[in-house]
C-alpha cells in the first residue's frame, strides 16, 4: 500500500479502516511466523502459528512478566529470546504516568512504521487545517535526553529522541521547523527551551503551528516565556545570545542566524508587556493556524489554561501512541479536546482488548478474574464499552497489557474509535475504595469552578493518599495563579474549604460512604507556591525523564517528589463535613 501525497494518505486511511479485520489477521500471522521459534513463544506455541492456539496458550502479561527476558537481552544475550529480527536498541519509557521506567526492544522496522504513522496523521492536518509542509514553519518544542548505553552495547533512548535522530527528520529540520537540531539535543532542558523560544520568536512571521508532544509542554513554554521575555527581547534587539546560555552547540547555531533587530524586539516587547496574556500565542505568532499537543488523558487539565493563551487557535490532539505501539490517529483534528477519539490503524500492531466494567458511581475496575475473561479483537469491540489495551507487536511483546483504559466511541468504516479514559494503574486509595484518575479529574473540575469569581485559576494539581495517621485521607496539591498578574489578591479560606467539600461531593459513592463512617478522614487541599510543579518536573528530568515525554503524575508515589511539594505549601484547607 503506497502513500503519495496527502490524498494518498487519506486513501490509505480509508483502505486500512475498511479492511481492518483482514489486516489484523495478517499482522498477527506475520508476527507469529517470524517469531514462533523464539525461546519465549516456543514454550507456548511449539513452533506453530495458529491464531486460536495463540489466543488459547499465550498468556496476558505485564512488564514484570517480560522483564527477566528483556534484562537478558539488555545484558548481552541474543535477541532471539523474544524476537527473531535483530534489535537496534531500546525505547526507554518516561515512567512518569504509572511508575517505573521500562526498556522496550526496538528494530529497524519501528522507524518505518513511525514514518508511515506520521504521514497518515499529517495528511489529515493538511486536509482540515493547513498544508504544514508548504505554508510555513512549525515551532515544535522538542527535547532529546542523552542516550544510555546498556551492557549489551546497544543504546536506550526515549521514543521522541529516537524520532529526532532519524535521518529523514534531521533532513527536514531546516525547511520545516524553527528549532535547529543543536537546541533539540542540548542536554540542559532550560537552555534548550530558551533557545527554541528565541528561534521561534525570530521566525515568528513564518510560524503556522506551535506545539509539542504533550499540551503540558506547550503550556510550560508559555510560562517560561512569561519569566524570560525581556531577556529574549534583549537578545533579538542586540543580535547576541544571552551569556546564560553556555551550551557551545546552541551558541554556534545562534551565531549563524542572529543579527540585531530592534524593530522586531520592540514589537515583541509591546505584545508581552501587557496586563493580561489572554490570547498571547496568536499575538506573538500571527500566522499560526493551530496548537498541536496531546490534550487527552491526564493532559485534559491543561486545556482550559492553554485556551486562555491561545487566542482561539484550535488545540489539536493528533495521535495516540506509546512505547509499545503506534495505535491511533484523530481523523477529526478540529474537534474539541473533550471530544477527541482516536481511530485505530490495524497495520501498526495486533490489538486485543480486555473488557473493563464501569458501574455507575463506582470507579473503573477490571473484571475479577482476568484468566476467565475472553480478550476481544479490534473489530469486535462494542460501542460505549471500556477496555484495557493489550498489544502484540513485532518487537517482542506478546499479549502485553499497556495499562491504558479506553472507551469505544464509534467506528470509522470497520475500525473502532476510542476515547482515552485513564491509566489503569493510577488510583488513590486509603482503604478498600478505589478512586481513579477520571474520578479525580471530575472532582477537581467541579471544585475549581469556585475559584473563577475570585480571579484565580488552577494551573496544576496532583494527589496522594496520606495514611500516616488513622483514618487516612486524600491530599490534593493545587498550584494557583491570578488571571491578571496583579499579585494583590488573597485566597479566601472559606472558598478553599468549600473546594474541599465540593471535591468530596463529586467523588464516587464508595468514597462518600467511607467518609460518613469515618473510615476515611476529611479531604485536604494544600496550596503550593507558584513554580512548585516546575520544581517537580525538574526533579523528574534530573532523574532521566525526557522533557518531551514528561507527564505530571496524577498521584504521587515518590517520597522525594512528595518532599518537593510539601516544602512549598503556603496554605492547608480541609473539608468541613462529610458529603451527603
Amino acid at each position: 500500500m503506497a502513500m503519495n501525497g496527502y490524498e494518498g494518505g487519506l486513501k490509505m486511511i480509508e483502505e486500512l479502516t475498511t479492511n481492518a479485520g483482514q489486516i489484523q489477521d495478517k499482522v498477527l500471522r506475520e508476527i507469529l511466523s517470524r517469531n514462533a521459534g523464539t525461546e519465549y513463544l516456543r514454550g507456548f506455541l511449539h513452533g506453530q502459528t495458529d491464531k486460536q492456539l495463540f489466543k488459547k496458550n499465550v498468556p496476558i502479561v505485564t512488564y514484570e512478566d517480560l522483564k527477566p527476558y528483556i534484562d537478558r537481552i539488555v545484558n548481552g544475550e541474543t535477541s532471539d529470546i523474544l524476537l527473531a529480527e535483530p534489535i537496534t536498541g531500546f525505547f526507554l519509557s518516561s515512567g512518569t504516568s504509572g511508575g517505573q521506567r521500562k526498556l522496550m526492544p526496538v528494530t529497524a522496522q519501528v522507524a518505518k512504521k513511525w514514518e508511515l504513522f506520521r504521514g497518515l496523521y499529517e495528511s489529515l492536518v493538511i486536509k482540515h487545517i493547513v498544508d504544514i509542509n508548504q505554508a510555513g514553519k512549525r515551532m515544535e518544542l522538542m527535547f532529546a535526553r542523552p542516550e544510555i548505553e546498556t551492557p549489551s552495547g546497544l543504546m536506550a533512548t526515549s521514543v521522541t529522541a529516537s524520532i529526532f535522530k532519524g535521518s529523514g527528520f534531521r533532513a527536514s529540520l531546516p525547511k520545516l521547523y524553527t528549532s535547529p537540531s543543536e537546541t533539540i539535543f542540548c542536554p540542559d532542558p532550560n537552555q534548550s527551551l530558551y533557545c527554541q523560544l528565541l528561534f521561534g520568536l525570530i521566525q515568528r512571521e513564518e510560524v503556522v503551528m506551535i506545539g509539542s508532544f504533550f499540551a503540558s509542554t506547550v503550556l510550560r513554554a508559555i510560562k517560561f516565556l512569561e519569566n524570560h521575555w525581556q531577556e529574549l527581547c534583549y537578545d533579538i534587539k542586540t543580535g547576541r545570545l544571552s551569556h546564560q546560555i553556555t551550551d557551545s552547540r546552541c551558541r554556534n547555531a545562534a551565531s549563524l542566524v542572529m543579527k540585531p533587530n530592534p524593530e522586531q524586539a520592540d514589537l515583541i516587547e509591546n505584545i508581552c508587556n501587557c496586563k493580561s496574556w489572554d490570547g498571547i500565542i496568536r499575538k506573538l505568532w500571527p500566522k499560526a493556524r493551530y496548537i498541536a499537543g496531546i490534550c487527552t488523558g491526564v493532559m485534559r487539565q491543561y486545556t482550559a489554561e492553554l485556551e486562555f493563551y491561545s487566542g482561539g487557535l484550535p488545540l489539536v490532539s493528533s495521535l495516540y501512541a506509546s512505547s509499545e505501539a503506534f495505535c491511533g490517529i484523530n481523523i477529526e483534528p478540529l474537534c474539541k479536546p473533550s471530544d477527541v477519539s482516536y481511530t485505530f490503524l490495524p497495520n501498526m500492531a495486533y490489538f486485543e482488548f480486555l473488557p473493563v466494567k464501569n458501574e455507575r458511581d463506582e470507579s473503573i475496575e477490571m473484571k475479577s478474574n482476568n484468566e476467565d475473561t475472553e480478550l476481544v479483537d479490534l473489530v469486535n469491540v462494542k460501542p460505549d464499552q471500556c477496555y484495557e489495551l493489550v498489544v502484540t507487536n513485532s518487537t517482542g511483546l506478546y499479549r502485553y497489557k499497556v495499562g491504558d483504559v479506553l472507551m469505544v466511541s464509534g467506528f470509522h468504516n470497520n475500525a473502532p474509535q476510542f476515547q482515552f479514559v485513564e491509566r489503569k494503574s493510577v488510583v488513590l486509595s486509603v482503604d478498600m475504595e478505589k478512586t481513579s484518575e477520571t474520578d479525580l479529574f471530575k472532582a477537581v473540575t467541579e471544585a475549581k469552578a469556585l475559584l473563577d469569581p475570585l480571579g484565580f485559576i488552577l494551573t496544576e494539581y496532583t494527589s496522594y493518599a496520606d495514611t500516616s495517621s488513622v483514618p487516612g485521607h486524600y491530599v490534593l496539591f493545587w498550584e494557583l495563579k491570578e488571571k491578571e498578574d496583579k499579585h494583590c489578591k488573597e485566597l479566601d479560606p472559606k472558598i478553599m474549604v468549600e473546594c474541599c467539600f465540593r471535591m468530596e461531593e463529586s467523588l464516587h459513592y464508595t468514597y462518600k460512604i467511607y467518609r460518613k463512617r469515618n473510615i476515611i478522614a476529611a479531604l485536604e487541599i494544600r496550596v503550593v507556591k507558584q513554580g512548585s510543579f516546575e520544581a517537580l518536573m525538574e526533579y523528574c528530568v534530573s532523574k532521566g525523564t525526557s522533557l518531551s515525554q514528561y507527564k505530571k503524575p496524577s498521584c504521587i508515589k515518590s517520597e522525594e517528589a512528595l518532599k518537593i511539594l510539601d516544602s512549598r505549601v503556603i496554605g492547608k484547607y480541609f473539608s468541613p463535613k462529610s458529603p451527603l
